[in-house]
């Protein structure tokens, strides 16, 4: 045994020392942290650990169950094949932003109080907004800007619920919450928004392949799966989880099927990959509990390895979209192979990963009677296949001949892209030893019985033969290039409106207020007060002068000496007198 320290700190005190470290020694150091950190992990005993107390209450940074645990073994996993991916950079900001992002994450999963949870949370948005404008281009730095625009709109709601939870119980420990208050919904919504909810989604396919090719691996997992271990956590059994992550499995099949760009393609099914975890949360069952958490184990391998494929696609072509790849099967043999692996795992194909986790909450739907969404979660199913399970690889590595003969993904690249590979391929042949680590360990699923395996046999087939028929008839949607328009569209044109208004009425009103009150009325009282003297020492003297027989140019000459005498400050001493007298009876008359 060794002394332990909590999960997150090895991460975050390691991404510090980073920078200071050079050539083929950071290289090592990147890789023993996650191995050190896993270390770390196991030597934690279960129950709370690393409590403070303060202010009167406490605040845990190591609760370790059996929940947190299987997020702590994952997370671990693929920070080490993530960083064994990002070995060839060279940019520091981008190591240091994805092991504290990383850290965070198992802050986030190690919180056993919401305030604790909260800055790591935070920590969250900030370090993966850092990786998405690491790309320096301008459209992930504005991606970049509506990322942080988002998700600090989602941490506003989660600090507020975490206030009136507060003051409602008194206590900010985090346990299970359930949907009862506004707090309550407030801190749902906060979880919901990095979730990639319906509607609240449109965050992730805007960013996400704007981000490095390395840096969008690192992003595939955490954000989102961090999310639903809070909903898991906070919210098992919510009712209206079952039908927010039934919708979440099925819109993005339609936006993925007619995208071009392959990463937004990943994205959107990222956000039909979560649905199911969402609605297992939502079911709240063992069996649902269990096919979730499974399930996020399962897709942090296979859609990060996805990301990975098509991150060395881009590294090396400097190209994404459908239109512009193909062919690339001859020159880059293991990253097509590695891509074949992953969306076989994704689509659920027998003896790989996805088979033995995903049915499990379409099972406990069917237990449950909830006929619509078993039917939704079967549609989407079909959905993965077409648009993750075919379309990615086959547009990206075959396809129609591009031209292009880029050579293989770099060696690093290479070897986490394989190991990646071969934990889906071991989830799949070895079911048990991933169902002993979840959190209910009597785990009543059977993967390969005869009628899961007819099942899905059937399913994968006819789903593929459609795909075919429809390329063949030409009647599958043609990859153009464009951008297709999602929720997005309804806050970027309400900003630019917002924008607009703001300009007219506030700007318009200060363009107003200068021209009257700078550019007239102030002009015209200085001209006014600047005449003052010499007005009203005429208006007394004028008719006195008149009188006196003084008139024509006589008397335009007396004005003009006036003025000068009052300009210069030599008028004699009685015209001043009469002056001031004049100006005191204004006074008093106004008064």
């Amino acid at each position: 045994m060794i002394d332990a320290v909590p999960p997150a700190l090895v991460f975050i005190v390691g991404a510090l020392v980073v920078p200071l470290i050079k050539g083929k020694w950071k290289s090592a150091f990147l890789l023993l942290l996650p191995v050190i950190g896993f270390i770390n992990l196991i030597n934690i005993p279960e129950g709370a650990n690393f409590v403070v107390s303060a202010f009167g209450l406490k605040f845990i940074f190591g609760r370790i169950d059996r929940l947190s645990l299987l997020f702590g073994y994952i997370y671990h996993i693929i920070a080490f094949v993530a960083l064994l991916y990002s070995l060839h950079v060279k940019d520091d900001i981008q190591h240091v932003a994805g092991l504290i992002y990383s850290g965070s994450a198992l802050g986030v999963v190690f919180a056993g109080d919401l305030l604790s949870l909260f800055v790591f949370w935070e920590m969250l948005s900030v370090c993966s907004a850092i990786l998405i404008w690491s790309r320096r281009t301008t459209a992930a730095t504005l991606a970049g800007y509506r990322y942080v625009l988002v998700h600090a709109a989602g941490g506003l709601c989660l600090l507020t619920g975490i206030v009136l939870y507060l003051k409602e119980t008194g206590s900010l420990e985090f346990g299970h919450i359930g949907l009862h208050s506004t707090a309550s919904l407030l801190i749902m919504l906060g979880f919901g928004i990095n979730a990639a909810w319906p509607v609240l989604h449109a965050w992730l396919p805007d960013a996400y392949p704007e981000s490095t090719p390395t840096g969008t691996v690192f992003l595939s997992v955490y954000t989102t799966k961090t999310a639903v271990y809070t909903l898991a956590r906070g919210f098992a059994g919510t009712e209206i989880l079952i039908w927010i992550g039934a919708t979440m499995t099925v819109f993005p099949v339609f936006f993925a099927v007619i995208e071009n760009n392959l990463r937004r393609v990943l994205s959107y099914s990222l956000i039909n990959q979560v649905g199911y975890m969402v609605c297992g949360v939502g079911i709240g069952t063992q069996l649902a509990i269990n096919g979730a958490v499974s399930h996020v184990f399962a897709h942090c391998v296979y859609k990060a390895l996805l990301f990975m494929s098509m991150g060395a696609v881009l590294h090396r072509t400097g190209k994404i979209n459908c239109t512009a790849l193909g062919g690339l099967y001859r020159t880059m043999p293991v990253t097509a192979i590695c891509c074949i692996i992953a969306a076989a795992s994704i689509s659920g194909f027998p003896f790989l990963s996805g088979f033995v986790t995903k049915s499990m909450t379409i099972q406990a739907a069917v237990e449950n009677h909830l006929v619509i969404i078993w039917f939704l979660l079967m549609v989407a199913s079909i959905g993965v296949l077409e648009h993750a399970g075919i379309k990615v690889p086959y547009f990206a590595f075959f396809g129609h001949d591009s031209g292009l003969r880029p050579k293989e993904a770099p060696l690093n690249m290479c070897f986490a892209m394989c190991i990646s590979a071969i934990l889906c391929i071991a989830i799949g042949l070895f079911p048990n030893c991933l169902y002993k680590l979840l959190p209910y360990p009597v785990v009543d699923f059977v993967p390969y019985s005869a009628s899961h395996v007819v099942g899905m046999g059937q399913l994968l087939l006819f789903s593929a033969l459609a795909f075919v028929l429809l390329l063949a008839a030409g009647v599958y949607p043609p990859e153009r290039r464009g951008i297709n328009i999602d929720a997005d569209w309804f806050y970027r044109k309400g900003g630019r409106l917002f924008y607009y208004i703001m300009d007219k009425v506030m700007n318009g009103t200060n363009r107003a207020s200068e021209k009257i009150f700078v550019g007239g009325l102030a002009g015209y009282l200085g001209r006014i007060s600047k005449d003052a003297p010499a007005r009203a020492a005429l208006l007394a003297l004028v008719p006195v002068w008149v009188t006196g027989g003084a008139t024509g140019e006589r008397l335009s000459l007396k004005k003009a000496s006036l003025r000068k005498a009052l300009q210069t400050g030599t008028s004699p001493v009685g015209i001043s007198a009469a002056v001031a007298t004049i100006f005191l009876v204004v006074v008093f008359l106004v008064m």
